[in-house]
């Protein structure tokens, strides 16, 4: 099938150009490297793995075979019929411990009668490669393999292993898939120090750019609201049907407007943030507290999506189900909320609080997804490597630790002490970042590119990096002490 290779003539250029330079003797011909990563991605895109059901094993097969292609051999295991996991390990001397590049298979639905293209037709045109999973997470994964891609190719050597890692079930929370590998194989990883996946990159805003890191993220507390009530005919209402009740609970929920908080880490990614704004921006952000008293203020800051979830627990309506046909009252209907709380909250203590603006016997609250948010340390080699490379193309964009308003699957790689943080390197504007999980996503090639450039700088950073095997950083919990060791380390 088309998208089972890469580029034949591409793929020879590559090999020949790189296999006659002397280790140091030229950089990459990133023109040629960016054609390959179009077309590849575009043959990856083309692969459905839409969750539900996900048939990753379609993707996790197409990995092993382009490793194969690179002389690097992969590992495909089953989590279940049709839920596939790639591991590969491309091995250095083994002097410091490994880092992981994570991404996953799966990606969300796409409707083709919404969108311009087919989103599984990998099509190219204008710079840009559309498709669903472009950027989440299709497009991370080709930017991780083309950089590993050339380190090998160009022989550099590496006093780090690095693990090539594709997972299945990302999109649904992950039990299918990181869950399952950490769970079943986590000997393979044991000696790892860090891991990057996706999350955190470059943001474009009113042309300024910024590299932000992800290391902590917001806690999922995924719900589901189930009313009861008498069932019957559509053409005679009943006082107390469940789509009713349903409807009240929901009205309440959605006008509830949660708390503002600024945790730790999230005034230390607004100081960061402070020193390209202008003086009296910079000055609000440094005290982001105090300037969201300001009535003015707190309306223009709110107003950004991202900004508003950053400084309070979140409520989206997500899911609406009730009768099949019209003219039946359902005995029971069902919505699901995603929730999203802030680092430190108590998940009982939130649902304690809807049951009761609630205050309905016949609503019945099942939680879907819920794990405490976890954090990684800032003072790591991997950290520094990044600030490096950025101080180097990017002499005035801040590098600044962020808080992550999603989740991704690194919570079960902190959980076993593994560094973990949100970087792909790819560079973003708004109109693009927005278009995850929408329509028509796609990503620049030439963000593509850049991506590559980023990484491949970092891995080389990380492996010439005099540091000690083991980083000051770990994974923890992140407290309210937590929060605030770190600030005051920066």
């Amino acid at each position: 099938m088309r998208y089972r290779s890469v580029s034949v003539l591409v793929s020879i250029c590559v090999l020949v150009r790189w296999a006659v330079c002397p280790l140091g003797a030229a950089e990459p011909d990133w023109q040629v490297v960016e054609q390959e990563a179009a077309d590849l991605l575009s043959r990856y895109v083309q692969i459905d793995t839409t969750n539900p059901p996900g048939n990753e094993i379609a993707a996790a097969t197409f990995w092993q075979q382009v490793l194969a292609r690179e002389g690097m051999e992969a590992q495909v295991w089953e989590s279940r019929p049709g839920r596939g996991v790639v591991y590969a390990r491309f091995k250095g001397s083994g002097e410091r411990k490994a880092l992981i590049l994570l991404h996953h298979l799966d990606v969300v639905p796409a409707q083709r009668t919404e969108w311009d293209v087919d989103p599984f037709a990998g099509v190219i045109k204008d710079g840009y490669v559309y498709g669903r999973g472009a950027i989440d997470c299709k497009g991370v994964a080709v930017v991780q393999f083309l950089a590993v891609a050339l380190l090998k190719r160009m022989g550099v050597p590496l006093k780090r292993d690095i693990i090539f890692l594709g997972t299945a079930d990302e999109e649904t929370g992950g039990q299918q898939g990181a869950g399952w590998f950490v769970e079943n194989h986590f000997d393979l990883i044991a000696d790892a120090e860090f891991l990057l996946t996706e999350g955190g990159g470059i943001r474009i805003q009113d042309g300024q750019r910024a590299y932000e890191v992800d290391i902590a993220e917001k806690a999922p507390c995924w719900i589901q609201l189930e009313a009861s009530g008498p069932a019957g005919h559509g053409s005679r209402p009943l006082p107390d049907m469940a789509t009713v009740r349903l409807v009240r609970a929901l009205e309440k929920l959605l006008r509830y407007q949660t708390e503002i908080k600024v945790v730790p880490a999230v005034q230390a990614y607004f100081t960061a943030l402070a020193e390209r704004e202008d003086p009296d921006t910079a000055v609000r952000y440094r005290n982001l507290t105090q300037a969201l008293t300001d009535p003015t203020f707190r309306q223009r800051f709110l107003a950004n999506p991202t900004y508003n979830a950053l400084v309070r627990n979140t409520i989206a309506l997500t899911v609406l189900e009730g009768s099949s046909k019209t003219n039946v009252i359902p005995a029971q209907a069902r919505a699901q909320l995603d929730c999203r709380l802030l680092p430190g909250e108590d998940p009982q203590h939130f649902l304690a609080t809807l049951a009761k603006i609630v205050n309905d016997p016949h609503i019945r609250v099942t939680v879907l997804l819920n794990f405490p948010p976890l954090a990684s340390d800032a003072d790591t080699p991997l950290f520094r490597a990044i600030r490096t490379v950025a101080a180097r193309r990017d002499p005035t964009a801040p590098v600044v630790p962020a808080v992550l308003t999603g989740f991704t699957d690194s919570h079960y790689f902190r959980r076993k002490g593994i560094v973990s943080y949100g970087f792909t390197g790819l560079a973003l504007a708004q109109e693009d970042a927005q278009r995850v999980h929408g329509l028509n996503e796609r990503v620049p090639i030439a963000s593509l590119r850049e991506g590559i450039q980023i990484l491949f700088d970092v891995l080389q950073e990380l492996v010439r990096n005099p540091s000690p095997n083991l980083s000051t950083g770990r994974s923890k919990a992140l407290s309210e002490e937590a929060s605030t060791d770190y600030r005051a380390s920066h």
